[in-house]
């Protein structure tokens, strides 16, 4: 057996405990390393069976080569037919949330229950549960929790996957007298739309836990204040629900404005995104599938 088949079978079988392993970790990390494995198989794996069939005389490592490029040109094709399904898709781009008024706001899971009491241990006060529906197919859930000082709001989003699973999000939203919003998050959905210039996004999708995300936001905070940037509490009047529903709007007003969106009279014909929305669309996806972290960086 030559040593060219010997990485391939070694490649193989990695992926596959990879894969099996991250079915319960359900790491973006362990994930990204799985693509890269498939891809260095791919090109690997073409190479050998072209020199076995003798489909090609050309040397294996240029073989290798042309089969790393034709992996990428298939998933870019694929994630263009994904991505033109999901301009076409009647399902909003900006949903818009209501309260959660069925009581199923939080998963009976004992991770989730842990990060519950874990909140309420830091401080955390819980403001509302909101959900967002889609066609009655399926729902994002969410609860907004605040700091005790006002300073911070926490939203965590449920998001449905199959099997009944359940993946988690944070978002770390503060305001500053200046004016700026600071907002850490872990999200680890592509966006690839824009942002008001007045907010000051750090997407961490390779940070899954709550408390080191916390973390990294307080750091950035407690940065601000060495530079003079004083912290404005949230309005105890301004219901959770009306603010993020506000939000949804104005990212949906801007991105229409900036050209990532189509104008709502074309949107039937053409779909949501304009053909510069695809591809900053498109990019996201393939930077958060092999490198971890997205545009707005």
């Amino acid at each position: 057996m030559s040593l060219a088949v010997q990485i391939v079978i070694g490649l193989l079988l990695l992926s596959l405990l990879i894969s099996l392993g991250n079915i319960n970790w359900r790491l973006p990390l362990i994930g990204i390393l799985n693509r890269w494995l498939r891809w260095i198989l791919f090109a690997v794996g073409m190479a050998v069976f072209a020199h076995a069939f003798e489909w090609s005389a050309r040397p294996f490592w240029l073989l290798t080569l042309v089969a790393f490029i034709g992996w990428f040109l298939i998933e870019t094709v694929y994630n263009w037919l994904l991505i033109a399904a999901i301009s076409k898709s009647p399902i909003p781009l900006f949903p818009k949330f209501g309260p959660n008024l069925d009581g199923d706001e939080w998963p009976a899971q004992r991770k989730f229950i842990a990060m519950r009491d874990w909140l309420r241990g830091q401080g955390f006060k819980k403001l509302q549960a909101v959900k967002a529906e889609f066609a009655n197919t399926f729902s994002i859930r969410s609860t907004i929790y605040q700091e005790g000082n006002g300073e911070t709001r926490c939203q965590i989003l449920f998001f449905p996957q199959r099997a009944g699973a359940v993946n988690v999000a944070y978002i770390l939203t503060t305001n500053t007298t200046d004016g700026r919003r600071i907002v850490s998050d872990n999200i680890f959905l592509p966006f690839g739309g824009y942002y008001p210039e007045t907010w000051d996004i750090r997407r961490k999708p390779l940070i899954r836990r709550l408390q080191p995300l916390i973390r990294f936001h307080r750091r950035r905070l407690h940065e601000l204040g060495l530079n003079g940037v004083k912290v404005q509490p949230w309005d105890p009047d301004d219901e959770p629900v009306l603010e993020l529903n506000r939000e949804q709007q104005a990212l949906e007003r801007l991105n229409r404005q900036l050209g990532f969106l189509m104008p709502t009279d074309l949107q039937e014909e053409y779909g949501h995104l304009t053909q510069e929305g695809r591809y900053r669309l498109w990019k996201e996806i393939w930077m958060l599938n092999y490198l971890g972290t997205t545009m707005s960086y």
